[in-house]
């Protein structure tokens, strides 16, 4: 039961609204601050050592660039993302609330909702991606194992529903198996990935020959038509997680061990992890004649049942991991909040799981271009804006102040208007539409390309002229003062 400190010295008794507030939507307590810097940057290097991390980065060089243009590329991409996923961190660190808690500041109680599904429905279609590739992963292994195997494409569809029952096993035991398997996984990861980095340098004759190629382009025109929608891919890649980031910020022992942690492992995992892609897809060339972007194809040209061995479980531990920790917290936690008194982060994880299914991921990898092209520059002009409101909303119209106890309960100051805050709305729609209508529109195309930039910056800052005069003043609205130092995440429980 929460008593806020009521104006005039007088004490009010509010218990939070159970239409908003069920314990995995809670705010975190002291007992469960015990992620520091090591965790985020295991975090950051597992969720970025796996299989689409490598095939973003071979699409690079087998859409034309060399190896110096395609690490740029992902460096600049990562450090860009690396802002918003920070700023948004804050307040999960600060406050101890997830994603979509957080998000009813600025779209209100209900309003919330609209966001929440946007991110939860990416996160399905990842999920889906990552569990098809981990039973490709599978299935080709056992080709190499038995090559008979290969034509039998229920072996495929079983090592699929395989590895997503194995994700799912993961899921039901929660939010803290998932530091335990990052704590391990991550330096393993890195040995293996190195591992099978030197292999194929051997294979191909040296770091000489693997790194020769020139870029196919002829011109510099030619190549930032390219560049900047590759650009804008790379940026959509995480795009993802620079909304739900407070989803895991609000386990952080401190605001340093977050910022620390994701600044130094978010661009050096993803920039270290992407040149062995870049490499190895340079060295297939050497050896094979063509680029090979898939590593799955790569490792199944190698008839070796021992390097199949390690190749299989270096896949399936990655993609196990990035799928749990990037695709399973943040819609579990979006879906249960929809009902939180039906739907828990269990529930939530296995709705996550059956939508990853009937989205069909064995069509959104089809090929190189529709993985870079289609997949992550459309979602990213989805979710580009929700960032730009939410930056916007924390930093500039409230100068990181929340008031914790309004967000779990309706009729306070995120009520707005039926708990839906209308200028947060218009500046979704109209930065969704800006950033997605070169799709339709040819003569506009260059929006499309710029698809998350487009929508980030026209939505934040639509929104910010939407809310000027408008500040939300909690002692005028419910009639008490509820600030941050009013309530701690402890009071924010069952109540007494």
């Amino acid at each position: 039961m929460l008593t806020p400190a009521k104006a005039g010295g007088d004490v009010a008794v509010i218990e939070h609204d159970p239409r908003l507030y069920n314990e995995d939507l809670a705010p975190t307590t002291s007992a469960h601050r015990t992620w520091g810097t090591y965790n985020y940057i295991a975090l950051w290097f597992s969720m970025s050592m796996e299989v689409t991390t490598y095939m973003l980065a071979s699409s690079l060089i087998a859409g034309g660039m060399n190896w110096k243009q395609a690490v740029f590329t992902i460096l600049l991409g990562n450090l860009i993302v690396l802002v918003p996923m920070i700023l948004n961190a804050h307040a999960g660190a600060k406050y101890g609330i997830p994603f979509p808690v957080f998000v009813r500041a600025s779209f209100g109680t209900r309003g919330a909702n609209l966001p929440a599904i946007l991110r939860a429905l990416v996160a399905c279609g990842w999920f889906g991606i990552q569990s098809w590739l981990g039973g490709q992963a599978i299935a080709a292994m056992i080709a190499v194992l038995w090559p008979h195997t290969a034509a039998m494409p229920s072996v495929l569809w079983a090592s699929f529903l395989g590895f997503w029952l194995l994700n799912m096993a993961v899921v039901w035991r929660g939010v803290e198996s998932i530091r335990f398997l990052q704590g391990f996984s991550a330096p393993f990861m890195l040995v293996m990935s190195l591992t099978l980095l030197f292999w194929m340098v051997h294979k191909a004759g040296g770091f000489g020959p693997m790194l020769s190629a020139p870029s196919k382009f002829t011109s510099t025109g030619s190549f930032l038509h390219f560049f900047f929608p590759s650009l804008t891919a790379m940026v959509g890649y995480w795009a993802t997680l620079s909304l739900n980031i407070p989803d895991f910020t609000r386990y952080a022992k401190s605001q340093d061990s977050q910022v620390v942690g994701q600044a130094f492992g978010l661009p050096v995992a993803m920039t270290l992890y992407s040149f062995i892609g870049i490499a190895c897809t340079s060295a297939s060339v050497v050896i094979f004649g063509e680029p090979v972007w898939s590593p799955i194809t790569l490792l199944g040209r190698f008839h070796q049942p021992g390097v199949a061995f390690l190749a299989l479980i270096t896949v399936l531990i990655a993609t196990l991991n990035v799928n749990i920790g990037a695709n399973v917290v943040s819609p579990s936690n979006d879906f249960s909040n929809l009902n939180p008194r039906l739907i828990s982060f269990r529930t939530g994880g296995l709705i996550t799981g059956f939508l990853g299914l009937a989205m069909m991921p064995w069509k959104l990898m089809a090929t190189f271009g529709s993985y870079i092209f289609g997949w992550l520059v459309g979602y990213s002009g989805l979710l580009g804006p929700v960032a730009g409101i939410m930056v916007a909303d924390y930093f500039l119209i409230r100068g990181t102040k929340l008031n914790v106890v309004s967000l779990y309960h309706r009729g306070g100051e995120y009520e707005y208007s039926k708990g839906i805050n209308p200028r947060a709305i218009v500046a979704l729609v109209v930065g969704v539409v800006i950033a997605l209508i070169g799709l339709v529109v040819p003569s506009v195309r260059f929006l499309y390309d710029y698809a998350w930039f487009a929508g980030f910056f026209l939505s934040a800052a639509m929104y910010y002229v939407l809310m000027l005069g408008y500040r939300a003043d909690a002692a005028v609205r419910t009639g008490m003062v509820l600030t941050n130092d009013d309530v701690s995440p402890e009071e924010i429980g069952s109540p007494s």
